[in-house]
């Protein structure tokens, strides 16, 4: 069955690969890439490929695509650059809704590292 896919949706668009990324991690479920605009030395985004709009969206169906995503973020941080807890580490970041600050309506975590201080957030 294919993953849902919103036409107008900028990461459906790298999903499928009509707009190009930096990637750092894929496979079947999940796509990560480095951000556009990165607020720190370590900015990279990861996301489901199937179009979920926000964390406001998922149901308990979704709990072992999130699980994944959530047990794969601080793999993808150390390779990146992120310094190793507890001196180093990183953040995760799920903006939900324009109240939240989210502005790609796709399903996404910030995984962000590096020395501080940082651009943002």
């Amino acid at each position: 069955m294919p993953l849902r896919s919103d036409p107008n949706c900028i990461f459906c668009k790298i999903v499928e690969g009509t707009i190009p990324s930096r990637k750092v991690y894929e496979d079947d479920e999940i796509l990560a890439f480095h951000d556009i605009a990165p607020w720190a030395p370590v900015h990279f985004l990861v996301i489901p490929k199937e179009h979920i709009p926000s964390l406001a969206h998922v149901t308990p169906e979704h709990a072992p695509l999130l699980g994944r995503i959530m047990t794969l973020a601080p793999r993808l941080a150390a390779e990146n650059g992120a310094e190793p807890y507890p001196e180093g580490g990183f953040r995760v970041v799920v903006n939900t809704g324009e109240h939240g600050g989210q502005e790609v309506h796709h399903l996404h975590l910030h995984v962000i590292g590096g020395p501080r201080p940082w651009k943002k957030g």
